[in-house]
């Protein structure tokens, strides 16, 4: 009989995981500050920074699957000791790349590869394993979400004060060795007698566990929303400041904006996680869906000024990373925290997928139309396709036959 694993604290468990996200999360939120410097200094078109980082958040869902099944097996902190490494070494090579190909394997393919060891899944895993209790997991993931959306409110506007203070490719580099102390702050993470997902009540391969999830219905619903919020979140993120400054308004405007989405969404994961405890999750997710269409309607039609883009910042802010607890949630109560990570990168690739598409797609139909309001239609008419999908799910334990017990 094997005796259970002492647990960490919450305490230690949040406090890790916030800082960890607050810096991965941080860093990654503000890219989009350095498209015009960047494609400006280097004389590349928009198309090539955004097939980039395209390729960044598609290395980072492929990526995903396997970082998890590392850290299911040999827990977090390897994996995001290693993951800090590789983030310094990919903010370096942003900054240094000679050419578009090498932009693209550095920014694209290194830096995917680390933020996949370094952010949501990894962490949650964590928390999934050291928290029994569904509804405080819910609250608690909550927490770190809400981290690192604070990571973004803080980091934005400090990457700009960089960028402004002493270049493009000098911020970067600062920022690559920021990204080393996520190896300190993951030594807290250390789960004690920690041995893979053995504690997990029916034990699975891998590939059991993975054909079980691709089996079932409200995991696939999951994966399909999970697209949609990542063409918004990534195509937002990134494109709004040139966006805005086609218009004619300042860069100071662009990067108050992404620092209000930032705060906002301080509130709004934390609300949806408390949430979390007492309503159905995939209720809230079909609401958060509808909202983000209903607020980039409203975006479209409302004269652009510094104020409507303030309060645009503010609406989507509280809508926009408010999906990850609520949808990891949901993946701990059917299928348990044995393979959390690694169904998390699993559905994470979907989500991936969409920001690939989200930010690929505003470069190229800016290039071509010089426009990019039909992104804007496209994120709009996938809000409302991610609120329907959602409304299906089940959230209910998945019904297993009991393992064969040896005589």
């Amino acid at each position: 009989m094997q005796t259970p694993s002492p647990k960490l604290s919450v305490a230690r468990v949040l406090a890790c995981g916030a800082l960890i996200v607050t810096l991965s999360m941080g860093i990654r939120h503000g890219f989009g500050l350095w498209l015009q410097p960047v494609t400006q200094a280097q004389g590349w078109t928009r198309e090539t920074f955004a097939f980039a980082l395209a390729v960044q958040n598609i290395s980072w869902g492929f990526f995903g699957i396997f970082i998890g099944m590392l850290a299911d097996r040999f827990g977090a902190f390897k994996v995001l000791a290693a993951g800090a490494v590789i983030y310094a070494g990919g903010l370096a090579g942003m900054a240094l790349s000679p050419n578009p190909t090498m932009f693209v394997l550095t920014t694209g393919v290194l830096m995917g590869l680390a933020q996949a060891g370094t952010t949501y899944p990894v962490i949650y895993g964590v928390i999934g394993r050291q928290i029994d209790d569904p509804k405080k997991r819910s609250w608690a993931m909550g927490v770190a979400a809400a981290a690192g959306s604070f990571g973004q409110f803080l980091m934005v506007p400090v990457e700009g004060f960089l960028i402004g203070g002493i270049g493009w490719q000098q911020a970067l580099l600062v920022l690559a060795a920021a990204a080393l102390l996520i190896a300190p702050f993951g030594f807290g993470l250390r789960e004690p007698g920690f041995v893979g997902h053995a504690s997990a009540k029916r034990e699975q391969t891998i590939g059991q566990a993975l054909r079980e999830a691709v089996r079932y219905p409200s995991f696939l619903l999951l994966t399909a929303g999970y697209f949609v919020c990542g063409f918004q979140v990534v195509f937002i993120g990134v494109h709004m400041p040139s966006y805005l400054k086609d218009h004619g308004l300042s860069p100071q405007v662009a990067s108050y904006a992404l620092a209000l989405i930032g705060l906002f969404n301080v509130f709004g994961t934390y609300v949806v996680g408390m949430l979390g405890q007492r309503l159905a999750k995939a209720r809230i997710l079909s609401f958060i869906y509808f909202a983000r269409a209903v607020a980039i309607t409203l975006f479209l039609w409302a004269p652009l000024t510094p104020a409507s883009v303030y309060v645009f910042s503010a609406a989507m802010g509280f809508l926009w990373l408010s999906t990850v607890p609520p949808t990891t949630s949901v993946i701990a109560q059917i299928f348990g925290v044995a393979h959390l990570s690694m169904l998390g990168g699993a559905v994470f690739l979907s989500h991936q997928i969409g920001s690939f598409l989200g930010v690929w797609l505003g470069g190229l139909l800016y290039d071509k139309t010089g426009s990019y309001d039909i992104v804007w239609y496209i994120a709009i008419a996938l809000g409302i396709f991610a609120g329907i999908v959602n409304l299906p799910v089940r959230e209910t334990p998945i019904a297993r036959q009991p393992v064969p017990q040896p005589v």
